[in-house]
């Protein structure tokens, strides 16, 4: 008998997921109001996993929920809500930290107390030696693999555009990086043995 329940709580809650997504790609504020609250706690968290400053983890909650709204329109699946909301934290925390690395104070002062060499030149031949791997491995994939991971890698571009570039739905563009992601690191581990 609780299983029965728990399913029916699960399946509600799923079902309760997709209206509110669907009404916020309508434009629903109130609907995005409601993502906000059931979905702010798990953002928060992965924010405060990766930057480990409550202040950042709040303000990156605030830009994650911020550029989500102005995305949804590109969710094609609704209850695919939570992981697409994942994966946007995830990408603006590593941005923040890429950006965090490079406020320097320019301070004399300043300057002379934190001087310290970040890159080392083992890790110059490493990052080089691993870069070369990378365009190897590419140069060894087939061309649809190698055009889709560029395209998303190195051009930046979304989903949708190259939806419309590679005249493909968006689940078979996605499918194409999954797929070309696996092959490419299988080649670069190849190169590395």
């Amino acid at each position: 008998m609780t299983t029965i329940t728990l399913t029916n709580d699960i399946t509600t809650d799923k079902i309760e997921l997709i209206d509110l997504v669907t009404r916020a790609q309508s434009g629903d504020r109130q609907a995005f109001g409601q993502l906000f609250e059931r979905f702010e706690r798990h953002v928060l968290a992965i924010g405060l996993r990766r930057l480990s400053d409550y202040g950042e983890a709040q303000e990156l909650c605030q830009d994650v929920f911020i550029q989500a709204m102005k995305k949804i329109d590109q969710l094609r699946t609704p209850e695919a809500f939570p992981g697409w909301i994942r994966q946007i934290t995830t990408r603006m925390a590593i941005n923040r930290l890429v950006r965090r690395n490079g406020d320097i104070s320019l301070e004399p002062e300043a300057l002379e107390a934190t001087a310290v060499e970040v890159e080392t030149p083992l890790t110059r031949v490493l990052t080089r030696e691993r870069a070369t791997q990378v365009r190897q491995g590419l140069a060894k994939l087939g061309r649809m693999d190698r055009e889709t991971l560029v395209a998303f890698y190195v051009h930046g571009r979304s989903l949708n555009e190259m939806a419309g570039d590679f005249e493909a739905p968006v689940g078979t563009i996605k499918r194409r990086l999954h797929v070309a992601r696996k092959r490419l690191a299988k080649e670069v581990e190849e190169l590395a043995v």
